[in-house]
């Protein structure tokens, strides 16, 4: 299937009336390179600038408009064939896609240790964010932000930032490194050429006043040492953030908006997941980087900090996770019942831990769950996108969240068992909500000699019973030129997820079939909907080139 990444390059040559053919979904034609594995990245970015994203003017839009492609129910426009994501300087598949090791998860994006030994210059204060922190070099002359803990709320900041930064890097974005230190006051010095902005606006050289401010917000362990997150700075050159919507005007490489790629989309789940309530372009982080010659755009979810039940400063509010800053349909609802409307959020209750917040996992409701504001990508979220999503969360093992929460170092074994608990019970939350909600076939495959395996993704996690009357199956042979297809057997049903292929399935190397997959279940309807699932036949046997779950 000629599909959207296909139109990427397309477009990239101006073939603009090609890809407007391609990405309509009339036809199916497969070219030889598909699946594509990697998003193409065809143009060269040395070019782009760094722009600056005005947060107020971006918080407006979102809360108050809509911005982006008014359409709704538009299939995500950075998928392959086989309805996967590619690799991409957006996003790189990692946990479901491949085995991930506890010691990979437990390290994520770290590629070395720390800050060096040794005193560590400050050379700016903090730019952006509420955290307490500032900006140093190590004795390597590396840099790094560095952020604490606010003064009363110990573990709380750095731990969500340590343990979700993991996560989000398994569920395959680019993350920022960050490492948990400990350091003392005295091995911090105020650099020569520090500067200092005070609240008249006025710079100034920085002072060690100004560092002495800086740690009086944060908070100080008995033993007079601080908790840190020391971030290595990113490679490449820093052009600014990302919106959730658009595309950057300056990156010939930026051809789908926002809003239509998925692994955006995703974090309506992702996000549900984790409570990362702090979606915004000022949480996001461009750099241009040098790859394979050429210059290209790599997007990063800088500060995934904003997660569980803590912020910055202290724990959430009550309704962070469940309401928006901003609902005018609430507005009203309240203003009519003179106040007397109560909200999930008003009789939860909270098993509360000075290092988690507030953070839970009974009441949770995954399609419920909003963020402070809304994005354009979660508003295009469709059934597909939470599908991909929640395979992805339901492939996080018990194991594999223990050792993500262990990295967050918490002192107290009963936050680390808090937070654990909590995001099991969220995961199992998110597969029951999503999994069943399509047809979840998933994994087919066809061996050499025509033996057809599949699985259910819902059954596999445990949030479905296999169909009541089994699995239809319907053979055909498929013109790649024409899209026609010519039943090759009579449809059979199944309830195994395994068999063997009809006698008259075709074998010359070239040839393609169609395999139509759908379930009869009166506890859940939308699995009649069939899986079409596309075979190329080469000398090595057959190979799945596409796959229509939710055209």
């Amino acid at each position: 299937m000629a599909h959207t990444t296909r139109s990427i390059a397309l477009t990239l040559c101006g073939c603009v009336l090609a890809a407007t053919a391609l990405t309509t979904g009339a036809s199916h034609r497969f070219l030889s390179d598909d699946p594509l594995t990697r998003e193409p990245a065809t143009q060269d970015a040395a070019k782009v600038s760094e722009w600056e994203i005005d947060l107020t003017i971006d918080l407006a839009t979102n809360l108050f408009a809509k911005p982006g492609d008014s359409a709704t129910n538009v299939r995500a426009k950075n998928i392959n064939t086989i309805d996967e994501v590619p690799d991409s300087g957006w996003f790189t598949n990692r946990i479901l896609a491949r085995p991930l090791t506890i010691d990979e998860l437990s390290r994520g994006p770290l590629a070395g240790e720390g800050p060096a030994a040794g005193p560590w210059t400050v050379i700016s204060p903090k730019l952006a964010g509420f955290a307490p922190g500032f900006t140093m070099t190590d004795t390597g002359g590396e840099r790094w932000f560095v952020s604490f803990d606010a003064d009363g709320h110990p573990e709380a900041a750095t731990g969500a930032i340590a343990v979700a930064n993991k996560l989000f890097w398994a569920l395959g974005y680019w993350q920022v490194e960050n490492h948990l230190v400990t350091a003392h006051r005295e091995q911090f010095v105020v650099g020569d050429q520090a500067v200092f902005t005070p609240v008249s606006g006025r710079k100034r050289p920085m002072e060690t006043r100004d560092l002495d401010e800086v740690l009086r917000r944060a908070h100080r362990n008995a033993d007079g040492s601080y908790r840190a997150i020391a971030s290595r700075a990113v490679s490449g050159r820093t052009v600014g953030g990302f919106k959730y919507h658009g595309t950057r005007p300056d990156d010939p490489n930026d051809v789908v908006p926002h809003e239509h790629r998925r692994e955006l989309r995703a974090l309506k789940v992702f996000g549900a997941w984790t409570n990362l309530v702090d979606m915004k372009a000022g949480n996001t982080l461009d750099t241009v980087v040098v790859e394979d010659g050429r210059s290209v755009v790599r997007h990063y979810l800088q500060d995934v900090g904003s997660t569980f039940g803590t912020g910055a400063n202290g724990p959430r509010e009550y309704d962070e996770g469940y309401e928006l800053l901003y609902d005018a349909a609430l507005l009203r609802k309240r203003l009519f019942t003179l106040g007397f409307f109560f909200s999930p959020w008003q009789t939860v209750d909270y098993n509360e831990l000075p290092s988690i917040g507030r953070f839970e996992g009974d009441a949770f409701d995954p399609p419920t769950w909003q963020p402070r504001v809304g994005t354009a990508a979660l508003r295009q979220v469709r059934s597909d996108d939470t599908f991909w999503a929640a395979r992805r969360v339901a492939a996080f093992s018990d194991e594999m969240i223990r050792a993500a929460v262990r990295t967050g170092k918490y002192s107290d074994p009963a936050a680390e068992a808090l937070l654990t608990d909590v995001l099991i019970k969220r995961r199992q939350k998110i597969a029951t909500a999503y999994l069943p909600a399509i047809n979840p076939v998933v994994d087919v495959a066809l061996s050499e000699d025509g033996r057809l395996s599949f699985s259910n993704a819902a059954v596999a996690a445990g949030v479905a019973t296999p169909p009541e009357s089994g699995y239809r199956v319907e053979w055909s042979a498929y013109d790649n030129a024409t899209g026609d297809t010519r039943a090759i057997a009579p449809a059979s049903t199944s309830p195994q997820t395994t068999l063997a292929a009809p006698g008259l399935l075709p074998h010359e190397p070239g040839t393609f079939v169609r395999i139509r997959i759908s379930a009869a279940d009166p506890a859940h309807a939308a699995w009649a909907q069939p899986a079409d699932a596309f075979f190329r036949r080469t000398p090595q046997g057959w190979t799945l080139v596409g796959l229509d779950r939710l055209p």
